[in-house]
C-alpha cells in the first residue's frame, strides 16, 4: 500500500454545521490521520490516513463522539473451498481489505459474510481479494437457495461417481499389496503366477488412472495454492500422495537408485488415501446439500405468482413484479403472496406458520395479512405494505440463512489452528525427513521418504475445520423442519447449559419473557 491512503465514511447523526466541527475536530486529533474534510450534504467524511491500521481508531472516535459510520454486511458465494485452512486464507483475504470490519467465512455453507464501512469498500474490492486469493467469489442470485441446492446434490452426485471409480480401481491394488498381510500365502502365491514385477505393473497402471482421473482435482488445486506460498489440504494431498507414487515409480523402473533392502512400492498408499479422501468429500457434500433443506422448505411457503388489480381487473402477476401499494385478489385456498392489510372482504386465515395456533383466525377490513399463510373459505382484497425482502417470511428466510451461517465462539479458535494447520504439517514432515537423514539407519534416504510421506499422509483428512460448521447447519436445518427457528447461531452452543424450556400450548415463544396473567393466577411467555 501507498504511504497515503484515501479513507471515505458515510456518518450518522450530522444534523448541523457544529456536528461536521466536531468530526473535524474528533478525527484531526488522531495521529496518522490528515486533510479531514466533512461534507454535511452528503453525511460523509474524508481523510487521508498513512496505514490500515488507522482504521478501527477513526472508528472508535467516531462512536466517542456520537458520530458512528455506517456499517454494512453483505454475503458473497465463495467457490473453490475445500477445507479449514481455506477458511483461514478467504478470512484473511477479506479481513486485509481497507474497512473491513469483521469476517465469518463458512465452509458448509461456500459462503464469506463481511461487515464493512459503508463508502470505503465497494463489494467489487472483496470480491477481488477472494479472488486474487484463489477463491473466486460471486454476489447471491435471486433464489440462490434453490440454485444452490441443485449445486449441491450435482456436486454430491459427482463425488460420489469419482469415489465409486477410484474405489474399483483401488481394490485389486490394495489386494495386490496388502492381501499377503491379510490373507496367509497370498505373497507366494502372487509370485507363482503373475510374478511380483507383474503385480507392480498393475498396481502402476491402476493407481495412475486413480490419481490422473478421479483423484485430479487434489492436484489441479493442490499444486497452484502450494507454488502462490498458501497450501492448503488439496497441496496436503497432492504432495503426500505424489511423493508415494514417485518414490514407487523409481523402485519399478529405476530401482538401482534405491538400496536394495528398501526397493518397494506404495502404489496402494496413493490410491487409498485418494480413495478415503474423495470418501470424505462425499459425505461432506451429502451433508451440505441436506442442511438445505429447512431454507427449502420455508421457500415453499412462497407464492410464485399472485393476482393484481389492475383498472379494476385482477391480473396474475409474478411475485418479483409486486410493489408496495398494489391490491392484491385472494380467492378460497389460495395463499398470500405478501403482507399487508384487507381492504375488502373477509376470510379466515391459516396462520399456523407464524403463530403455531390452528385455528383460522378471522380477517376483514383493517386486519393485517402475512405472506405465506393460507385464505380458507372467503375471497377479500388486500393492500401490499411489504413486499420482496422486507415481507415476514422473508426475513424469517434470511433468518435461518443467516444462523446457519453464523460462527460460534469455538469456531474462532478451530479456524485459528487449521489456518497454519497445512504449513504445519509440511514443515514436520520436512524435519521428519532431515531426521531421518542424519540419524536414521541404513538405508537412511529410504526410510526418510518413507517417514516424510507417512507424516503427510496421515495428517491429510481434515474434519476438524468442518465439524463445526456442519453442526451448525444440521442442527438450525432440522430445527426448522421442526418448527423451531434460531436467530442466531450461538444460540445452539448455549442450549448445551439449557435444562428447562418453558412454551405455551402452541409451542410458540410470544414474547421471550415470562410475565403473569390478566388473572394473576399463572405465569407465561
Amino acid at each position: 500500500m501507498s504511504d497515503s491512503h484515501t479513507l471515505r465514511l458515510s456518518l450518522q447523526n450530522m444534523s448541523c454545521a457544529s456536528c461536521v466541527g466536531r468530526v473535524e475536530r474528533g478525527l484531526s486529533g488522531l495521529p496518522g490521520v490528515n486533510d479531514v474534510r466533512v461534507n454535511l450534504a452528503s453525511e460523509t467524511a474524508q481523510a487521508q490516513i498513512d496505514a490500515p491500521e488507522r482504521i478501527s481508531n477513526i472508528v472508535e472516535k467516531l462512536e466517542e463522539i456520537c458520530y458512528p459510520a455506517r456499517k454494512q454486511s453483505t454475503r458473497l458465494n465463495v467457490a473453490s473451498m475445500s477445507c479449514a485452512s481455506c477458511v483461514g486464507r478467504v478470512d484473511k483475504a477479506l479481513a486485509a481489505v481497507p474497512g473491513v470490519l469483521a469476517v465469518n467465512v463458512n465452509l458448509a455453507s461456500e459462503t464469506a459474510t463481511v461487515t464493512y464501512l459503508e463508502g470505503s469498500v465497494a463489494v467489487a474490492d472483496l470480491l477481488k481479494a477472494a479472488g486474487d486469493a484463489g477463491y473466486p467469489a460471486t454476489l447471491p442470485q435471486d433464489r440462490e437457495a434453490e440454485d444452490t441446492s441443485v449445486r449441491k446434490d450435482e456436486e454430491a452426485r459427482m463425488l460420489a461417481r469419482r469415489t465409486a471409480l477410484a474405489a474399483a480401481l483401488t481394490l485389486p491394488v490394495f489386494l495386490l499389496e496388502m492381501g499377503a498381510h491379510l490373507i496367509p500365502g497370498m505373497h507366494g502365491l502372487i509370485g507363482e503366477t503373475i510374478g511380483h514385477r507383474a503385480s507392480w505393473l498393475i498396481q502402476f497402471g491402476l493407481t495412475t488412472v486413480v490419481l490422473f482421473w478421479p483423484g485430479r482435482s487434489f492436484y489441479t488445486l493442490g499444486f497452484p495454492a502450494l507454488l502462490k506460498g498458501a497450501p492448503d489440504m488439496n497441496s496436503l494431498v497432492a504432495v503426500g500422495t505424489s511423493a508415494a507414487y514417485l518414490y514407487s515409480l523409481v523402485a519399478l523402473f529405476a530401482p538401482a537408485l534405491l538400496p536394495e533392502g528398501s526397493r518397494a512400492v506404495y502404489f496402494e498408499a496413493a490410491a487409498v488415501i485418494v480413495v478415503l479422501i474423495l470418501l470424505g468429500r462425499w459425505l461432506e457434500a451429502r451433508a451440505k446439500g441436506r442442511t438445505g433443506a429447512a431454507i427449502q422448505k420455508l421457500l415453499g411457503l412462497q407464492a410464485k405468482t399472485a393476482r393484481v388489480v389492475v383498472g379494476g381487473e385482477p391480473q396474475d402477476v409474478a411475485i418479483e413484479r409486486i410493489t408496495a401499494g398494489d391490491i392484491l385478489l385472494v380467492r378460497p385456498g389460495e395463499r398470500i403472496a405478501v403482507d399487508g392489510e384487507v381492504t375488502e372482504g373477509s376470510a379466515r386465515v391459516d396462520e399456523s406458520m407464524i403463530t403455531g395456533e390452528p385455528v383460522p383466525v378471522a380477517k376483514s377490513v383493517g386486519d393485517p395479512v402475512t405472506g405465506g399463510t393460507v385464505n380458507g373459505s372467503g375471497a377479500f382484497r388486500f393492500r401490499a405494505t411489504r413486499v420482496g425482502a422486507d415481507t415476514t417470511l422473508a426475513r424469517i428466510i434470511r433468518m435461518v440463512e443467516e444462523a446457519q451461517g453464523a460462527k460460534l465462539p469455538i469456531q474462532g479458535l478451530v479456524d485459528r489452528i487449521t489456518l497454519w494447520f497445512v504449513p504445519a504439517v509440511m514443515a514436520f514432515a520436512v524435519l521428519t525427513v532431515l531426521v531421518w537423514l542424519l540419524a536414521g539407519p541404513s538405508p537412511a534416504l529410504s526410510f526418510a521418504m518413507v517417514a516424510g510421506v507417512s507424516v503427510l499422509i496421515i495428517a491429510c483428512p481434515c474434519a476438524m475445520g468442518l465439524a463445526t460448521p456442519t453442526s451448525i447447519m444440521v442442527g438450525t436445518g432440522r430445527a426448522a423442519e421442526m418448527g423451531v427457528l434460531f436467530r442466531k447461531g450461538d444460540a445452539l452452543q448455549q442450549l448445551s447449559s439449557v435444562d428447562v424450556i418453558a412454551l405455551d400450548k402452541t409451542g410458540t415463544v410470544t414474547e421471550g419473557s415470562p410475565r403473569a396473567d390478566r388473572s394473576g393466577a399463572g405465569r407465561r411467555l
